[in-house]
């Protein structure tokens, strides 16, 4: 193409030339080059826009414009610049310095934090240089499964030095918290006291079940200070008397326990411990009352009290009033049950105890809900076994109890790490379902009621015409006054039937506090209305989800309460009357089931239990007998008894007695055999245990009514115990 076909002077092609660098430029403005120049990025981003003009015209004119160029490069470059003076190079394109490049070298964040297992764990996104550097680090072992490596607390300052020093790698650490810190080093420094297990005696290690043994043994590895949270039935005072047999020089022993088992402490320990129940001290509100036991029972009436048995029980109550007391008798060893009592800071029991278990040199918490709602509650527990490191509640809250919208630290926050913490350190906790292959299919217990003077006093008057009556019966001479007497004293026994009866609501109702704050389901039978009405009514007070079964329920409606209960988590209890609660129903979503009263029919009795221990439940199922001394309990418990050994003889031609399993009676695993395993639980693995009606010790509080069955008591009955039932 010749330059006489543009018609255009040199000028005028230099000037077009300009206008359409200027317009290249401008849009480049909006939409910054990628591309870099040693000169001027933008010139270069838009001579690389113009091949084909540029190429047209230096074929043609190259000679022209040579020299046209060179009288107005000058000129021309001035003009460009100045369009765009005001231009800056993006950061993608600015020259970097040698500063700049530090700056931006790539970050690894690595992050140390508290394992599962106790030990420290470092998670980073993968870097080959990062892996060499951990690797160096002493004790450190790839968890292939969690993909993540681990090692001891031991190795984390030299950790943290490895990978300060690491030449060539950029690294942020978020290292452990300080209170984390400082209680896995508190922990690692008290004394591992695990050798102290062999003293505990052989009659009690024997029956101890294989994780009851864990749980003394995790007490003893943390220095006799641990907190033992595990659920309801599974045996944390058995494992507290197993402990406190390891330390015999540090004795006497202090007991807080709620005052609704006090005397089921008193119960446990003589019957475990084989003590004199002398040696038993049982401080009480007065000393009036029943005490068949025998125990020696103190008053705080005046305010003071002698505290010098070998197991001293006092109720979180009577705390405040006798802390002087207390503090002054030099307790070296304290169980503290339903430790969870301790949960408000506030509260006077809460100040008036911790100084007494923090003074001891070992200290046994016992809780199956140790933190009811929130981590704050768990503070004051741990801050009694512990006081050197939960020291500051704001330290305390502001890592574990943020996020609550109705006060200060009421929320939650790191609660995995808190719970590896617990683990690590000072709590060991078991759920029914993770050991049910260890438990016997169902269980009695008995739970001895501390009953008022002021509730006993007509029951015994009623005793005292009773036993009148009976002797006048001996001494009858004619059938119509034999039968008239008879007549009498039935009434008189139902008389003292339905006041034993009002006599027990005030200590029920104690003692369904301590299952309500155990967050379980549970059945609850009784058989006279203002028992029941006063337990309903209690519940709801209380504030718990219930539903209730009497003979004034209508027949069309308790499938709908049945269905409630076994369905909606919110149902936590179900008050039952025994007759009309007793049969038909399918309540399996409970595994716990407590008797307010007991029932003349022993079929009664085993029909309400199977309630829950039947075909669906998939747990160990707990009974627990709420029985009061001189009131009908004697009587009935008797006549139970003695009605199931003729049933038995009749049937299955031998005797047959409701067991109450205070203990799992179980030989050492080194000495079990065969033999010593009689029925499945309902565990997957379908491992095998023990009879659940296990042969029970003799009864502490003697009774002459149970006389016939504590005569089985004395002998071996294995061989003629009943098989029990499967769920």
């Amino acid at each position: 193409m010749e330059l006489d076909e543009w018609e255009l002077s040199a000028e005028e092609l230099e000037s077009l030339e300009i206008d359409a660098l200027r317009q290249i430029a401008q849009r480049n403005n909006s939409t910054p080059t990628t591309s870099a120049s040693s000169t001027n990025p933008c010139i270069s981003g838009a001579n690389s826009q113009l091949p084909p003009l540029r190429n047209s015209l230096s074929s043609t004119t190259s000679t022209f414009r040579d020299s046209s160029r060179t009288q107005n490069q000058s000129q021309t470059q001035t003009q460009v610049d100045g369009s765009l003076g005001s231009r800056v190079l993006p950061p993608s394109v600015a020259p970097k310095t040698a500063d700049d490049c530090s700056k931006e070298r790539p970050k690894h964040y690595v992050k140390f934090f508290l394992h599962a297992s106790g030990s420290i764990a470092v998670r980073f996104p993968y870097d080959q240089a990062l892996v060499n550097a951990v690797k160096k680090i002493p004790k450190a072992t790839w968890n292939a499964k969690e993909r993540l490596w681990i090692f001891p607390m031991s190795s984390l300052p030299s950790a943290e030095d490895i990978l300060r020093e690491t030449p060539g790698l950029n690294i942020e650490v978020e290292n452990l918290d300080p209170l984390v810190r400082r209680a896995i080093a508190a922990a690692a420094a008290v004394p591992d006291l695990q050798d102290r297990y062999d003293k505990i005696p052989s009659y009690i290690e024997s029956k101890l079940l294989p994780f009851q043994r864990e749980g003394v043994r995790f007490a003893l590895q943390q220095g006799g200070r641990a907190l033992i949270a595990d659920e309801m039935g599974l045996g944390k005072t058995l494992q507290a008397i197993a402990v406190t047999t390891c330390f015999p020089e540090a004795w006497p022993v202090l007991v807080l326990t709620p005052s609704s088992l006090r005397l089921h402490w008193a119960t446990m320990i003589h019957e475990w411990l084989k003590i004199p129940p002398s040696d038993i001290v049982v401080l009480l509100s007065q000393c009036t009352g029943s005490n068949r036991g025998g125990f020696s029972v103190v008053s705080t009436a005046k305010g003071t009290a002698r505290l010098d048995g070998v197991f001293n029980i006092v109720s979180y109550d009577s705390v405040p009033k006798l802390q002087g007391t207390l503090m002054s008798s030099e307790f070296k060893v304290v169980i503290a049950d339903e430790s969870h009592y301790l949960k408000n800071a506030q509260a006077k029991r809460t100040s008036a105890s911790l100084p007494v278990i923090e003074k001891a040199q070992y200290a046994i918490l016992l809780s199956g809900t140790p933190a009811l709602s929130r981590p704050i509650e768990l503070f004051k527990q741990l801050e009694a076994l512990c006081p050197g490191v939960y020291k500051n509640v704001h330290e305390y809250g502001n890592r574990y109890c943020k996020g609550g919208v109705f006060g200060l630290y009421q929320g939650a926050s790191n609660h995995e790490e808190l719970h590896n913490l617990m683990k690590a350190t000072l709590v060991i906790r078991r759920l029914k379902k993770d050991v049910l292959y260890e438990l016997p299919v169902k269980r009695r217990q008995q739970v001895f009621l501390d009953l008022a003077e002021k509730d006993l006093r007509q029951i015994k008057a009623l005793f005292l015409e009773l036993g009148m009556v009976k002797d006048r019966i001996k001494a009858s001479q004619s059938k119509e006054e034999h039968e008239s007497l008879k007549f009498t004293e039935k009434g008189l026994i139902n008389k003292i039937y339905t006041d034993s009866a009002e006599a027990k609501i005030p200590a029920v109702k104690e003692y369904l506090g301590t299952v309500i704050e155990a967050g379980c389901k549970f059945l609850i039978f009784a058989h006279h209305q203002p028992m029941i009405e006063a337990i309903h009514q209690f519940l709801l007070k209380k504030k718990v989800g219930c539903i209730r079964i009497d003979g004034s329920t209508p027949a069309a409606s308790r499938q709908a309460l049945v269905t409630d209960f076994q369905e909606k988590e919110t149902i936590k209890a179900a008050v039952l009357s025994i007759k009309a609660g007793g049969v038909g129903l399918t309540l399996t979503a409970a595994s716990t089931v407590i008797f307010a009263e007991l029932s003349w029919t022993p079929g009664d009795l085993i029909q309400a239990e199977d309630r829950a221990h039947r075909i669906g439940q998939v747990s160990s199922v707990n009974v627990y007998y709420l029985l009061a001394n001189d009131t009908v309990d004697d009587i009935i418990w008797d006549v139970v008894q003695h009605k199931l050994e003729n049933l038995g003889q009749v049937l299955d031609g031998q005797d047959n007695t409701m067991e109450v399993s205070h203990s799992q009676l179980r030989s050492s695993p080194a000495k079990r055999t065969l033999n010593s395993y009689s029925s499945p639980t309902c565990s997957p693995k379908k491992q095998k245990t023990v009879n659940s009606y296990s042969s029970p010790t003799c009864s502490p509080m003697k009774q002459k009514t149970l006389d016939c069955y504590l005569k089985r008591c004395s002998s071996d009955t294995a061989d003629a115990e009943p098989n029990s039932k499967h769920p």
